[in-house]
């Protein structure tokens, strides 16, 4: 029974892909619009992308600081060693010979919204850029806690790369007895699954190396797991009982990296082997001059990711807010980027070409987490346009309202899984980038 559901869930989520994947206005009444996309992730690759296939003429620079997209999909697979970086690490080449996409190598410093333009700073210097629409997607920025924070002494690690790397080598230095504690950020964060997965497949190599007595320390500043609770309470108390401390209500007071300590509401820690802290998030800097809600990220029309004040710039991805029915936030994700990058890329077509805007959208967040070496859980749900409610039923306003496909239960994790979490990685990472 669980496999039929798991690949049911599996072509439900597909076919909520190909339908976000079909376009509705494919030329612009423009004379050569121009596009301007910032941030080279999941979301503006994949907005920069479907733009050209979908735009005819519409001209799409992509401004990216760096060379190359290291994903944070798969990435806690690279902390213990079980996947290359090379693995998740993909070029923007595609983009620029298959697609015809400018690709600016520089950092967006700041917007011009009444004059449409952008100021990039390049190795050559400030370059400034023009745009009909401007398209942003940034990823993340941390609000961490006061202290003495030294991301390069205790990683994050939640925003892969260098980070990555750094934690691998701290977690390849543990030993028995030693403890590596993990904070989860007080929601909205990026990735709602990333950090118990981590604690799984950190828990899960300290017992394959056989580092007796050493554990993973949990300490998370929300109420309760906030995604897959059944899969990772099971993980938690049965797969790897004695390993890993789960400790809700965590809020975390202060950190000093010098001393790998942390205080919380809930408990206090020193001298820790590993501190993985990672704090709370907010949008990524040149969006969030825009301005953000309390939470701090950018309110955002679901229907063409347009801002409140500027409707011709719009935020995707792990920056943006989403109006959204109480208790079924849209979550901030890879592969949810790569859904809202389609939405906001047939507005934009419309709008150039005089169209309305769809009124059916649809988005889709679909994730694979490593439990084990070998197992994975799952996890899917759609979010269609329509009525949004509070927490007491009554409608609230416009937005997306989730429909939960499925996740998987306690006794689904399973090794099938964790080969279609490969499968689900590489469409993700080909959709967005070749």
């Amino acid at each position: 029974m669980h496999r039929f559901n798991r690949r049911d869930f599996l072509k439900s989520a597909g076919a909520i892909a190909a339908f976000a994947a079909i376009p509705r206005a494919v030329s612009a009444a423009v004379t050569s619009p121009r596009v301007v996309v910032v941030g080279g992730g999941f979301g503006g690759a994949t907005v920069a992308k479907y733009l050209r296939m979908w735009g005819g003429n519409v001209q799409v620079t992509l401004v990216e600081p760096n060379a190359t997209h290291i994903s944070c999909i798969l990435s806690n697979l690279v902390v213990t060693g079980a996947l290359s970086m090379s693995r998740i690490t993909l070029a923007y080449d595609s983009l620029k010979t298959a697609h015809g996409v400018s690709v600016l190598q520089g950092r967006a410093l700041a917007i011009d919204p009444a004059g449409n333009r952008l100021t990039v700073q390049t190795a050559a210097g400030n370059e400034v850029l023009d745009y009909d629409h401007l398209v942003l997607s940034p990823g993340i920025d941390f609000t961490p806690a006061s202290g003495n924070w030294n991301p390069n002494l205790t990683p994050h690690a939640w925003q892969a790369g260098p980070q990555t790397t750094l934690l691998k080598n701290q977690l390849a230095a543990m030993r028995g007895g030693d403890t590596f504690v993990l904070t989860v950020p007080k929601s909205p964060y990026r990735c709602p699954p990333g950090p118990y997965e981590r604690a799984c497949v950190v828990a899960d190599y300290l017992r394959a190396k056989k580092r007796t007595g050493a554990k993973v320390l949990v300490l998370d500043a929300n109420a309760g797991i906030q995604a897959e609770p059944e899969a990772f309470g099971h993980a938690f108390s049965v797969t790897h009982a004695g390993r890993i401390q789960y400790v809700p209500n965590a809020n975390v007071v202060s950190v000093d990296s010098a001393t790998r300590s942390i205080v919380t509401s809930a408990m206090s820690v020193s001298n820790a082997k590993v501190l993985n802290y990672i704090p709370n998030q907010r949008a990524g800097g040149i969006a969030a001059s825009l301005g953000v809600n309390l939470a701090g990220f950018v309110p955002v029309s679901p229907l063409s990711y347009g801002t409140l004040a500027y409707p011709n710039i719009h935020v995707i991805g792990d920056s943006c807010a989403v109006p959204a029915s109480d208790g079924k936030a849209v979550p901030k994700s890879g592969h949810m980027a790569n859904s809202q990058a389609k939405v906001c890329a047939d507005a934009i077509l419309r709008t150039l070409s005089g169209e309305v805007l769809d009124q059916n959208v649809a988005t889709n967040s679909a994730c694979y987490s490593p439990i084990t070496s070998r197992t994975a859980s799952w996890l899917s749900a759609n979010f269609v346009y329509g009525n949004i409610y509070d927490v007491n039923g009554a409608v609230k306003g416009k937005g997306m309202h989730r429909t939960d496909l499925g996740e998987a239960p306690s006794n689904g994790v399973d090794g099938d899984s964790y080969q279609d979490m490969f499968t689900w990685a590489e469409s993700i990472f080909a959709d967005s980038f070749k």
